[in-house]
């Protein structure tokens, strides 16, 4: 894995960069790093893959704290497309980062060949619902002392929804009260969970690159439906439904890379 930087002005933004080939920008998730999309990616597909770390995450700087969301991180990405040779790349992301790629494909359709939307949070709409967790651990993280915080979010009746629903969700989110920074953690959850990816469906519909949009089932944060929705709005997309990490981490990881091989080796 080769590691760099992006600067934009005097900010710097963390890459990792493997495999050989045609170039992918693949996005992680919320108060993730590049590790998440670089596990899933199948690097005997023939392609580069750059995981470029969006402000305040990973080795990035995180910059002023009003300038944290969706249509900034989309903004900055677009600028480190621009400086790769060759023909456009495939834009790919999970979670937030598909609320990026999407943002990318409608608006700057230009700097993509093609798109990959996994375990999507957002179709069109800002804050929805099943990042009311996320916003919620925000405010306990101003409200009380770490211990208590993370003490008060694990005996929630949040908690307690989001743990019968997937389990692996709820322990990424308790996770949030270990990362350090905790007041970037704080800045990230209550900026991008209250966030949107800024267009519309009319412009989700119109879309017109190669897609593929992955989904499962048992994820309260990333519902099935999203990706279904999303899936129906691009005209072509394929649905790809993968295992559930709550169910089995190693198949999900092992279909996830199945289903994003069989795309990148179909559009070529």
């Amino acid at each position: 894995m080769q590691l760099g930087h992006f600067s934009i002005g005097s900010l710097r933004l963390a890459t990792s960069s493997v495999g050989e080939g045609r170039n992918f920008l693949f996005l992680h998730g919320l108060c993730g790093d590049a590790a998440q999309p670089i596990e899933v990616f199948p690097t005997e597909a023939g392609w580069r893959c750059h995981a470029l770390e969006s402000r305040g995450h990973g080795r990035s700087d995180i910059g002023e704290p009003a300038d944290l969301s969706i249509c900034r991180f989309a903004e900055d990405a677009a600028r480190f497309l621009e400086a790769l040779d060759g023909p456009p790349p495939v834009i790919g992301g999970i979670s937030m980062g598909a609320a990026i790629a999407l943002r990318l494909a409608a608006t700057r359709p230009d700097l993509a060949s093609g798109l990959v939307l996994a375990r999507p949070a957002w179709v069109d709409q800002s804050a929805p619902s099943t990042l009311a967790p996320h916003r919620e651990i925000a405010a306990l993280m101003v409200a009380h002392e770490p211990a208590t915080a993370k003490r008060r979010f694990e005996t929630s009746d949040t908690a307690r929804l989001v743990a019968a629903d997937s389990p692996d969700n709820l322990a990424s989110l308790v996770g949030f009260f270990d990362r350090h920074p905790l007041d970037q953690t704080q800045a990230l959850l209550a900026a991008i969970a209250d966030d949107g990816p800024g267009v519309d469906r009319p412009a989700i519909a119109a879309i017109d690159l190669p897609t593929l949009v992955i989904g499962t089932d048992r994820d309260f944060v990333h519902p099935l439906s999203m990706a279904e929705e999303l899936a129906s709005l691009i005209s072509g997309a394929t649905l790809a439904r993968i295992p559930a990490k709550s169910d089995n981490r190693e198949e999900h990881v092992a279909a996830f890379r199945r289903a994003l091989h069989l795309f990148l080796k179909e559009i070529g």
